[in-house]
C-alpha cells in the first residue's frame, strides 16, 4: 500500500486565533487553536467535530483515507466559516500513515488532536480474520498511541491544548461478542485517563468522550444492530463542551444510564449484563453473514 501525502498544503502564516462567536469563542481558540488535526475527520464522529471545531474558527487538518470525501468537506467548511483546511489522505493503520500525519503538520502551530479513526469488529473471536484484527489494533491503539506522544509532547512545549480520544460505552469492562474492540477502547480509555494527570502540569487537557450507539456506518461496518443511537453531532458538542473540565463524557442519556448502573456491580456482573444486550445486536449474523472487514476511516 503506498505510503500517505497530502493533497492540499495551506501556508501555516495565514492562520488565526478568533472565531466568529465573540470573546468566549476567541479564549477557547487561543487555548486549543489556531490548529486542530482530526483522524477519522471523513465521516461519522470525525466529521461532526470539523464541522463544531470550524464554527469555532479553529483551522484544520483533516485526516482520512477517503480524500475525495475530505476534499469536499473541507471546501464546504472554508466556504462557511472562513477558516484554512488542509486535506491529508493517510491510512493509520500504516505507520507511514501515521508518520505522514506528523510530517504534514510540522509546520502548524496545532493546538488540538482529535483522535476519532476507528472500526469496530463483532462476533466470536476465534471466528474473526486474524490480519482485520490486527488492522484494528494498529488503528485504534498503535496509531493513537504514537499521535498522543508526538502532539503531547508539542502542546507540552506550548504550555497549553488538548487531547481527545474516543472511548466508547465498551470500554469499562469484558464485552464477549466484541472481546477485541471492547479491548482496544479499554486501551484508549486507560490511557486519557493517566495521560490527564501527566500532562495537566504542562498546561494539557485531555478527555475521553465514551459514547454509546451513534448513527454513523460503524454499526454496517462491524455488524451490528443498534436501536436508539445518538447523533454524532452531539458526540462532538458534549465533548468538546466537556473538554479542560472533565477526564471522561459520556454522551447521550443511554450511555450515562447503562454506565451509572453496571458501575454498581462487579466486573463479572457488568460482563453478565452485557451479554445478552450484545447477543441481541449480532443475532442476525447466525445466518451466515462474513465477519466485518476493515472500515473506510
Amino acid at each position: 500500500m503506498p505510503l500517505s501525502s497530502p493533497i492540499e498544503t495551506i501556508d501555516a502564516r495565514t492562520t488565526r486565533d478568533t472565531g466568529p462567536g465573540g470573546s468566549a469563542t476567541s479564549a477557547w481558540c487561543r487555548r486549543y487553536g489556531p490548529w486542530a488535526v482530526i483522524t477519522g475527520a471523513s465521516d461519522g464522529i470525525g466529521r461532526a467535530f470539523a464541522q463544531d471545531l470550524a464554527r469555532r474558527g479553529v483551522h484544520l487538518v483533516l485526516v482520512a483515507r477517503r480524500g475525495a470525501l475530505l476534499a469536499t468537506l473541507a471546501d464546504e467548511l472554508r466556504k462557511a466559516h472562513g477558516i484554512e483546511c488542509r486535506v491529508l489522505v493517510a491510512d493509520l493503520a500504516h505507520a507511514g500513515g501515521v508518520g505522514s500525519v506528523i510530517d504534514s503538520t510540522a509546520d502548524l502551530d496545532v493546538g488540538l488532536l482529535v483522535a476519532s479513526a476507528g472500526f469496530g469488529t463483532s462476533g466470536p473471536l476465534i471466528s474473526s480474520n486474524p490480519d482485520v484484527e490486527r488492522e484494528m489494533l494498529d488503528v485504534n491503539c498503535a496509531a493513537v498511541l504514537t499521535l498522543a506522544t508526538h502532539f503531547g509532547t508539542r502542546l507540552a512545549g506550548r504550555g497549553r491544548g488538548g487531547l481527545v480520544f474516543l472511548s466508547s460505552l465498551l470500554a469499562f469492562h469484558g464485552v464477549p461478542g466484541a472481546a477485541h474492540y471492547a479491548a482496544t477502547k479499554a486501551y484508549v480509555q486507560t490511557l486519557a485517563e493517566g495521560l490527564r494527570v501527566e500532562l495537566a502540569p504542562s498546561g494539557v487537557d485531555v478527555i475521553a468522550s465514551a459514547p454509546g450507539p451513534i448513527r454513523t456506518g460503524f454499526a454496517d461496518r462491524a455488524r451490528l444492530r443498534m436501536s436508539l443511537a445518538l447523533s454524532p453531532d452531539v458526540v462532538a458538542r458534549v465533548t468538546l463542551a466537556a473538554l479542560g473540565r472533565r477526564t471522561t463524557v459520556r454522551p447521550g442519556w443511554l450511555s450515562k444510564l447503562l454506565g451509572w448502573s453496571l458501575a454498581l456491580l462487579p466486573r463479572w456482573g457488568q460482563v453478565m449484563v452485557i451479554t445478552p444486550i450484545m447477543q441481541g445486536m449480532t443475532a442476525h449474523q447466525a445466518t451466515g453473514e462474513q465477519r466485518a472487514g476493515p472500515a473506510p476511516r
